[in-house]
């Protein structure tokens, strides 16, 4: 179960969903991407099945998101509205595990240090358009400052893990996941068990940061 909670930011009204922790020890707060919202299936699942672990989810609606429109602004509205909701999901005191997936995910990248964020979780972290490797976005995630997950498909057209740089980063490969983490039916893997794949990095991940 969670609970919505609107916030005024400076790009508009934004929405925090919160799937809550009976004794939290850390807030682990997720963007969307720019094709998508908060019922993506990783941000779904990692919502679902993080409380347990004592970890408070919160996945945060852009608002343009919230406004029903369908192109997502330029990076830096996106920043603005992170910014926004931030002073609420820190409001506790908890450590701020910053993340997302796609632009959500360099959302996190480029603003964890001002914010202090804890650590970052990149969920599909989009390197590079589909077939311009050259136009690399590399640099925000090597500048995050923090420690970091990276969860990518092993498919991912915006980036397999082999093109990723060497870097102060961990990696966690979903066996031939798509940019959505979709596998194909040949994989004979399903969906239900590329989500645990997922889920089950997160909360090893997590678990390593300690408190």
């Amino acid at each position: 179960m969670s609970d919505s909670e609107a916030i005024e930011t400076d790009a508009g009204t934004a929405r925090v969903h919160w799937y809550r922790a009976r004794e939290p020890r850390r807030v682990l707060a997720l963007g969307h991407g720019a094709g998508g919202g908060v019922g993506a299936r990783d941000l779904a699942g990692i919502a679902e099945e993080l409380p347990a672990d004592g970890v408070t989810v919160a996945l945060v609606e852009q608002p343009w998101r919230v406004a029903g429109k369908k192109v997502a602004p330029a990076p830096a509205t996106l920043d603005t509205g992170w910014r926004g909701v931030w002073p609420a999901l820190s409001a506790d005191g908890l450590p701020v595990v910053a993340g997302g997936r796609s632009a959500g995910a360099r959302v996190a990248c480029r603003t964890a240090r001002e914010l202090g964020a804890a650590a970052v979780l990149a969920l599909s972290f989009p390197l590079h358009p589909p077939g311009r490797p050259e136009r690399s976005r590399a640099g925000e995630l090597l500048g995050a400052g923090v420690p970091t997950l990276v969860v990518q498909g092993a498919n991912d057209p915006f980036g397999r893990p082999g093109e990723f740089p060497d870097g102060p980063y961990a990696m966690a490969v979903v066996p031939f996941g798509d940019h959505g983490f979709a596998v194909p039916k040949r994989s004979g893997i399903t969906e239900s068990e590329t989500v645990t794949t997922i889920t089950r990095a997160v909360r090893d991940w997590l678990a390593a940061l300690g408190e």
